[in-house]
Parts: structure tokens; sequence; C-alpha cells
């Protein structure tokens, strides 16, 4: 008789602040042990462009070296502003260069659990593997 076996989900949610005051080095070690450990991490805000391409530099070149590791999907989701009034683009522009990147939402999960992000403004879709 085949045993079923129920794999847990792990979600790991970062606020920003969390990782604000780390380096580039240290934002994407933390976040790849977490990769690398089957969570998915949701963090409260974006990385900076240089970041996400260190990600997935550092990614790339662990894909080879770690059993099982498949790599990594990323997704980053904003508000929509193209169809907003200009005083509130300016409000929102605003509020970012205070806050920095809260508004985002940035999810990144390993390639063996998440199979694909689909995104638009109003919404995100995780779909997992089987």
């Amino acid at each position: 008789m085949k045993k079923n076996t129920l794999k847990g989900l792990s979600l790991q949610v970062i606020p920003f602040s969390e990782i604000e005051n780390l380096s580039i080095s240290e934002r994407v070690k933390k976040l790849l042990t977490l990769v690398v450990a089957q969570k998915i991490v949701i963090i409260q805000g974006r990385l900076r462009p240089e970041e996400e391409a260190r990600l997935i530099e550092d990614t790339m070149a662990m894909v080879d070296h770690i059993k099982n590791f498949k790599g990594m999907e990323l997704a980053v989701i904003e508000p929509d502003m193209k169809d907003k009034d200009l005083w509130t683009k300016v409000r929102y522009g605003i509020a970012k260069r205070l806050v920095g990147e809260s508004s985002a939402l940035t999810i990144i999960g390993p390639c063996s659990l998440v199979r694909e992000i689909k995104r638009d403004p109003k919404k995100i879709e995780l779909l997992l593997t089987n």
C-alpha cells in the first residue's frame, strides 16, 4: 500500500525594515538561504534592480552545485498608477520617496515548488508544482 505524505508549504513574510539595512550581499544571502530551504518568501517592498540582478546571478551559479535546487521564480507587483490623476501620482511619488518601495510586494520561491507566478495590477497567482 502506497503511503501518501503531505508536504507542508512554508511562507516566510519579511517586512522591508528587516532587510533595509543589510548590504546587497547580506540581502541576497538571506533570501537565497530561505529559497534553498524550500520556503516561499514574501517581501513587503522591492529589491533594487542591482539586488535583483545579483540574486538571479547567484541563483544561476548555485543551480549546478546544490542537489535538488532548480532555481527560483521572482515577481514584483506594485500599484498601477498609469490611469490615476496627476495629484494621485504626485502624492504616490512623494510617499515613495519618503518610505521607499514599501507599496510593492516581492515574491520569491524555489522552482521545485513554484511553477509560475502570474500577475496583473489587481491580483497575483502563485501556481505550485504537483
